[in-house]
């Protein structure tokens, strides 16, 4: 074992993006990871294409560095066996709604019982003591409910969607935050405690880092939002034969672009000699360098900023990122043989310790692959619904 969470065992009861997402993350970084899935398996198993039943790309991807046990959670002697297996446990995680896993009996007083010192988290969609405690949550929910969707709202300004499960993989960085920081005191104190982890307070977090903006002060001194974040000119640039991102942020930064565009007296404009004034008028700046950036071809700019060191690159595809230059050198995408599906590719863990020894994820398994061994079972139980299977939240409509 290896990795900075090698001796660390985590009990995942997740599904779907959100709690697989931490747990991946706790993966990564060494833990052993025992996912907990209902007979039927986790939902994320038939997202995507596949080469065999409940070995979807997602899956493949989310839950590797994972052992698979399946636990039918309405069956008495099943719950026992999960808390048997949670008393050899650090962490249990979970992303159902709180009053299906009171019901199921692995709420944090029945699980810390068996398991004394364990970190308890519970990813939830909204926090309790709020009138939507309790209540599902998904992650287009989320997005509209934290003003991102209208965030992201189109020309015609009707709100949309972030293309991406945003407030899943936001909310599942989060657990896995709070999962080790708790870890971390029960290291201090030989004490574990109760995390929770609301979809909603994380997403909102994580916007108005930057976005409360005026709201900042009592009274506000100006509206919500980040100016520069939300300028309706603020997007790639057209070139004359493609796009460029273009981010000049620091004065010399932008000196270096005027120059390199051919008008360094811009530099010295009263609207852009700093970066009040060009916050203050961003739209204008935003523009002036959108005219420029129109005047050269895309080869042009890229060999003109990075010589100037002002940050520019060209605007990449998901598939263009697939064989992307650094992505390459760095071992971003890899390919691998997996044991039961052939040649996959995965994506890395962005995370490096230097110094270390380089932790490899296990791949991921098959449903109920490692139920023999963890809970002296070969074969999964028949398929039945799990009570409160429906009150995760982190699922797909």
């Amino acid at each position: 074992m290896s990795g900075p969470l090698a001796g660390v065992r985590v009990l995942d009861l997740t599904t779907v993006l959100l709690g697989p997402y931490c747990t991946r993350l706790l993966a990564d970084l060494g833990a052993e990871v025992v996912k907990v899935e209902p007979p039927g398996g986790d939902p994320t198993r038939r997202l995507g294409p596949a080469r065999s039943e409940g070995m979807g790309g997602v899956h493949l991807n989310v839950n590797r560095g994972k052992r698979s046990v399946v636990c039918d959670l309405k069956r008495p002697e099943e719950r026992e066996a999960l808390l048997r297996l949670a008393a050899d446990c650090d962490v249990f995680v979970h992303n159902v709604r709180p009053a299906a896993i009171e019901r199921l009996g692995l709420g944090y007083a029945d699980v810390a019982a068996a398991a004394p010192g364990i970190v308890y988290c519970a990813a939830v969609g909204f926090g309790a003591g709020g009138p939507r405690a309790g209540r599902p949550a998904y992650d287009d929910l989320v997005q509209a409910a934290t003003g991102l969707a209208d965030l992201d709202a189109g020309p015609d300004g009707a709100p949309r969607y972030v293309p991406s499960v945003i407030a899943d993989k936001t909310t599942g960085l989060m657990a896995a935050v709070g999962i080790l920081g708790a870890l971390v005191r029960r290291g201090a104190t030989g004490r574990g405690c109760e995390v929770e982890v609301p979809m909603y307070e994380s997403m909102a977090s994580f916007l108005m880092a930057e976005h409360l903006y005026g709201h900042a002060f009592e009274p506000p001194l100006a509206p919500v939002g980040y100016t520069r974040a939300t300028s309706p000119q603020r997007r790639p640039f057209a070139t004359r034969d493609g796009h460029i991102a273009l981010m000049p942020y620091t004065d010399a930064q932008w000196a270096a672009f005027f120059r390199a565009a051919g008008r360094p007296e811009l530099a010295g404009d009263a609207r852009f000699r700093d970066l009040g004034a060009r916050t203050a008028n961003i739209d204008a700046l935003y523009a002036t360098a959108a005219e420029l950036v129109a005047e050269r071809t895309t080869g042009a700019w890229l060999a003109l900023l990075e010589e100037a060191d002002v940050p520019v690159s060209r605007v990449a595809s998901l598939a263009d990122l697939l064989e992307e230059e650094h992505a390459a050198a760095v071992g971003l995408f890899e390919e691998e043989e997996h044991p039961t599906e052939g040649r996959v590719r995965t994506v890395r863990g962005p995370i490096r310790f230097p110094g270390l020894p380089e932790h490899r994820p296990r791949p991921a398994e098959r449903l109920g692959q490692s139920s023999a061994e963890l809970l002296g079972r070969a074969d999964p139980p028949r398929p039945e619904p799990v009570p409160g299977a429906e009150d995760r939240p982190g699922a797909p409509d």
